[in-house]
């Protein structure tokens, strides 16, 4: 009998956190280990978007068997307003958890980033000849640039990625356009890099009747109902979506738009919107309420803040497309998402912080059903043929395999591999 591969899987965010980066790496773990892989999961404590530990979590260090895969939980510093400094302090403190522990020697690595300090870190723990995979799901340098960050912060955040994914052996990336950046702008070798898609994590199940979920919401029949899920946080830009729904106040307009989810930015959007009619403010839903609330929306949101354009792919985009309801993304007409939408034939794409506009395209959408439903039905397709987890957790197997079957890590000029015995 062939024994398992092992693989030891570093990432802060796991379930049963249901948005974000957790869904792709839970995924990955549950596919890997159901196509025979030994996998062993290490991860936070589950935090996100609501930054606090869930109840009934907590411990300095912690076991358990979930949906078959075997997770090591660390505590690490959550902080309340995860900006700045204190995000940096969090990673940090992850970062170290994992440099301590004990990976008990796997014939892969494969690190998440976000978040990208704690995974420099650990990499500074993994044995020379253990291959090291980085999958990307954000670019952090571009991020700082994108969302107005220091510029020297900027420069050093863009050496340690830089270093980090030249030290890799496989770098994996979500989109082709993270692949030419990774390349162009931080000097990493393009035969390093995988191109390996997201999927959506929402199973296709029965969904309640669309018209129970909308009375569930008081959403009325007469209205259109706009639906942005996810994170609240900075580069999501969401006061654009307030000052959409005023002017939409203001001219009577049957729309109303809803933003679900939580986030950091959270609290300060509930003070903007408290005297707005037209907004409303949900917490984040648990699976099954949250495809029925897609299903149950006229048109489905992206908002991005002006100046996003490279540093990430929406994964909320593969809900939505699964969903079968039109987007429409205030976004950088030339960006990642941007491009994402059109090649999908998914969606209408409308300037970034531009509220007239987006408040013009979503009554738009509203009148033209056909056009809507013939989006909807586009970004499906786009999902079944291209954005599959059959076909992300098969192109992992394979680079997996071939990395452990191979044993030897490459070498990068300039940079020395420490050991770490215990890891």
């Amino acid at each position: 009998m062939t024994t398992p591969l092992r693989i030891s899987l570093l990432g802060l965010n796991y379930a049963p956190e249901h948005t974000g980066i957790a869904p792709y790496t839970s995924g990955l773990a549950m596919g890997l280990t159901q196509k025979k892989f030994s996998v062993r999961t290490f991860a936070a404590h589950p935090h996100y978007p609501d930054w606090a530990i869930s109840e009934g979590y907590g411990a300095w260090t912690s076991h358990e068997q979930l949906r078959g895969v075997p997770l090591t939980r660390f505590r690490h510093y959550v902080p309340a307003d995860p900006r700045g400094v204190r995000r940096l302090a969090s990673e940090i403190s992850f970062g170290v958890r994992l440099l301590c522990a004990s990976l008990d020697r796997p014939d892969v690595v494969v690190a998440v980033s976000p978040s990208l300090f704690s995974t420099a870190i650990a990499a500074l723990g993994i044995r020379r000849r253990t291959p090291f995979v980085v999958w990307v799901q954000d670019i952090y340098s571009l991020g700082v640039k994108e969302t107005g960050g220091n510029e020297v912060v900027a420069r050093i955040i863009e050496k340690v990625e830089s270093w980090l994914l030249r030290r890799a052996d496989r770098v994996v990336v979500i989109h082709e356009r993270f692949a030419d950046y990774l390349t162009m702008s931080l000097g990493v070798p393009r035969e390093r890099i995988e191109i390996i898609r997201n999927w959506t994590h929402l199973k296709d199940s029965e969904l309640p009747d669309r018209a129970a979920t909308r009375a569930k919401f008081e959403w009325s029949t007469s209205e259109t109902v706009v639906l942005h899920a996810g994170n609240m946080g900075v580069k999501q830009g969401l006061e654009n979506v307030i000052d959409a729904a005023r002017i939409a106040d203001k001219r009577g307009a049957p729309v109303r738009f809803v933003l679900m989810g939580n986030g950091s930015e959270r609290d300060r959007l509930a003070a903007l919107a408290k005297d707005v009619e037209r907004v409303e403010i949900l917490p984040s839903q648990e699976d099954e309420l949250f495809a029925a609330m897609l299903d149950a929306a006229d048109i489905l949101l992206v908002n991005e803040k002006p100046g996003i354009a490279e540093m990430a792919v929406p994964s909320k985009l593969t809900s939505y497309f699964s969903a079968a309801r039109p987007v429409l993304a205030a976004t950088d007409p030339g960006g990642t998402t941007a491009s994402e939408v059109n090649a999908a034939d998914a969606g209408v794409i409308v300037n970034a912080g531009d509220p007239a506009a987006l408040l013009d395209a979503a009554l738009a959408l509203a009148v033209d059903s056909g056009r809507s439903e013939q989006l909807g039905r586009n970004g499906r397709a786009y999902r079944e043929s291209v954005l599959t987890a059959g076909a992300a957790i098969e192109k992992f197997s394979r680079l997996l395999t071939s990395l452990a079957n191979t044993g030897e890590r490459r070498s990068t000029p300039g940079l020395k591999y420490p050991v770490n015995s215990g890891l």
